[in-house]
């Protein structure tokens, strides 16, 4: 006998819904937009081509020129020094920022909230003309006696005026950037390492750390692509990085558009080279989240998950239409 509380079965011949094919969704907004911009890219590349005063002949014969690549070798170096020296100092205010010590979160908080405050552009043209302020920086006992003096003029160039600037504006930004990312950590789990008999230096380099990167990550290589581009600033007090070598370039033979499109066309590669290098780093330390298959997804499975233009719909969204 079956038992009463058994639940019977549908005939699957009789309910067609079970047996009727499933339909996919349409999304006709979405195919008729992707046409669209697929024609408006069509017509970008064909007036990129068929445009003679692009001269890309030009183009190609200064792309690899001694003096465009020595300006890129500026620019990389500016680049990596700035980001190195920028997150130490980062690190150190970040620490503050988070330091039970009210003085130290106040200069702190002084310090980010200043810089954030003043563009780049003119943290550098202060630099630049420190000397019309101080003609003089000494080294000795504070209010007495000086045993260095060095004078300003002759000690910030353009280029170290560049780099002091973005330096200072890069740590403000990286210690919050810093300090997101550890505040993300659960403070229940530091307490819980520390009671199982852990040092402080141990548990944020083995518990609070990890954790924090994955918040980290993501700002900072933001940051580094934006920083990359930023440095084209340091042309305004004539440093010769690569748009300074292209614009020395057009200012002699006045080929303005194809000079600028050899500056273009590096940035576009560098920038393209650090995303992807980002793009690896975030999934080395986002690995463990969605039980390590976030990790496993390709690249180009990532971007056309993220572009539902195409007809993609991103499955852990699903839920929330």
């Amino acid at each position: 006998m079956p038992s009463p509380s058994a639940t019977p079965q549908p005939d699957a011949a009789a309910d067609p819904l079970l047996t009727a094919r499933r339909v996919p969704a349409r999304h006709p907004g979405q195919w008729v937009s992707a046409a669209v911009l697929l024609v408006l890219a069509a017509m970008l590349v064909h007036t990129l081509l068929t445009n003679s005063r692009f001269q890309w002949g030009v183009v190609g014969r200064y792309f690899l020129s001694a003096s465009v690549l020595h300006g890129l070798e500026l620019t990389l170096w500016l680049t990596a020094a700035v980001m190195v020296c920028g997150y130490v100092l980062g690190v150190g205010i970040a620490a503050m920022r988070l330091s039970a010590n009210p003085v130290l979160r106040g200069l702190s908080f002084g310090y980010v909230w200043l810089i954030r405050s003043v563009p780049p552009l003119v943290q550098l043209l202060f630099w630049y003309e420190l000397a019309s302020l101080y003609p003089e920086l000494s080294l000795g006992v504070p209010f007495g006696r000086e045993f260095v003096t060095v004078r300003t003029a002759h000690l910030f160039s353009g280029v170290l005026a560049a780099f002091v600037g973005l330096t200072l504006d890069v740590a403000a930004f990286s210690a919050e950037i810093i300090r997101g990312g550890i505040l993300s950590v659960d403070p229940g789990q530091s307490e819980a390492a520390q009671a199982l008999g852990l040092g402080r230096v141990r548990v944020f380099r083995r518990i609070v750390l990890p954790q924090a990167m994955p918040a980290i990550i993501p700002a900072s290589g933001n940051m580094l692509i934006g920083m990359l581009k930023a440095t084209s600033i340091v042309s305004v007090i004539a440093v010769q990085d690569l748009l300074y070598s292209v614009q020395l370039i057009y200012n002699q033979n006045y080929l303005i558009m194809p000079l600028l499109l050899v500056a273009t066309i590096w940035y576009v590669v560098l920038t393209t080279l650090l995303s992807i290098g980002q793009y690896y780093t975030e999934r080395y330390y986002a690995r463990g989240n969605d039980g390590g298959r976030a990790g496993r997804r390709g690249f180009w499975r990532t971007v056309r998950g993220n572009a539902p233009l195409f007809g993609q719909v991103r499955t852990d969204l699903a839920g929330l239409s």
